[in-house]
């Protein structure tokens, strides 16, 4: 199985840390966010890792390289513009292959397992889900039995982790779109499943959170 790491924002919370560096780029404890990413996926197996990027996108791979110094193989999916979730995974499909594939948010921070991630869907997407932190009180999908749904309460929140089916984009068209609506109509044909995960996790959404991660993994 592949892996993404989706790296294409511009970090618009982050300014002025991202005026001149890809969030991806933002260092916490010396070591660039979407390291700890690669090195995770690698050390539970994931080798061939898809990386999208549009702003700064140069400097990630010119960070990057071909990934040899992770044990990885690391392939780039860049975009003009940035096409969000969904349409930035649609553009990479040609990379990811025909299989079930990881996707990671490139914004966040976790301890989660990657090696915990099933290597077979029953349906079109495995999402990994997370209690709702305060500035999501509300959650995005709630998971009973290992089935997800947007409707039904109570709610907990998406992590940017999940395993998707290349059939989940079967009817998509490029351009910049969301993921949330395809996952929205693979949840109403009961097509997603889904875990819940409590251990760390942190979305690196302003320079108050990175930096207040960065001196706790410090100390």
């Amino acid at each position: 199985m592949r892996a993404m790491i989706l790296a294409a924002g511009r970090g618009e919370r982050m300014r002025p840390l991202t005026d001149t560096c890809p969030k991806p780029l933002l260092k916490i404890a010396g070591k660039c966010l979407i390291e700890y990413h690669i090195q995770n996926l690698v050390a539970a197996g994931f080798t061939e890792i898809v990386i999208n990027h549009a702003y700064l996108g140069e400097q990630i791979e010119r960070t990057l390289g071909t990934g040899e110094q992770y044990g990885a193989q690391l392939y780039y999916s860049p975009e003009g513009t940035a096409l969000e979730t969904g349409g930035g995974i649609f553009n990479a499909i040609p990379l990811l292959g025909n299989s079930p594939f990881l996707v990671v948010n490139g914004d966040v921070w976790c301890d989660y397992h990657f090696n915990q991630i099933p290597s077979s869907l029953t349906g079109l997407a495995h999402l990994i889900l997370i209690n709702n932190p305060e500035h999501n009180l509300k959650g995005d999908f709630h998971l009973k039995d290992n089935k997800v749904d947007s409707e039904a309460t109570p709610r907990l929140t998406f992590s940017g982790i999940g395993v998707y089916h290349p059939d989940l984009f079967a009817n998509c068209t490029a351009g910049r779109f969301s993921l949330v609506p395809l996952l929205i109509k693979a949840m109403e044909m009961g097509k997603v499943t889904g875990e819940h995960y409590q251990g760390e996790w942190l979305d690196i959404g302003t320079p108050q959170r990175l930096e207040e991660l960065n001196q706790r993994l410090l100390s």
